[in-house]
């Protein structure tokens, strides 16, 4: 914004460059104006997995290096030969929409990111919740690896 221009907010009338506006939160299940707390955005993690014929492993760390690059919010890739698993949270409405996402990521990305043609072979989204009591039982799917691109073991 530039400086001296005003700010409408929904009829409260405008403000100034430099005035302090008051921030707000919605807690977890809380409504806001405009619809219902299942309209709103929420955190599930994805496990992607890919599969296909053998290609180079330098080659499919560098295309999953370059995606990691290009989409910061991936947190862990393991990679062999001829599989990967790529795991991140991502933020939406619902499963559907996560699982959209998901389902696009290695295909919109092949190209851009150098990606083996390798097709999806297994999908899991969760909710934040479920994936925190998995964690807390010892069942989780917590990363094998640290946050990264790993070769499997």
């Amino acid at each position: 914004m530039r400086p001296g221009t005003t700010v409408s907010h929904g009829g409260r009338g405008s403000r100034t460059a430099g005035e302090e506006r008051a921030l707000t939160s919605v807690a977890a299940g809380d409504r806001h104006r405009g619809g219902e707390a299942r309209d709103l955005p929420r955190l599930w993690h994805v496990t992607l997995s890919v599969s296909g014929e053998p290609a180079p492993v330098a080659e499919v760390r560098r295309a999953l290096e370059q995606l990691a690059h290009d989409h910061p919010f991936l947190l862990t890739s393991r990679y062999a030969d001829d599989h990967a698993e790529i795991r991140y949270w991502e933020e939406a409405r619902d499963l559907h929409d996560a699982a959209a996402v998901a389902l696009r990521l290695w295909g919109e990305h092949r190209r851009t990111a150098g990606l083996p043609p390798w097709e999806i072979v297994g999908l899991e989204v969760i909710d934040r919740a479920t994936y925190r009591s998995r964690v807390a039982a010892g069942n989780g799917p917590v990363p094998a690896t640290p946050v990264g691109v790993h070769p499997f073991p």
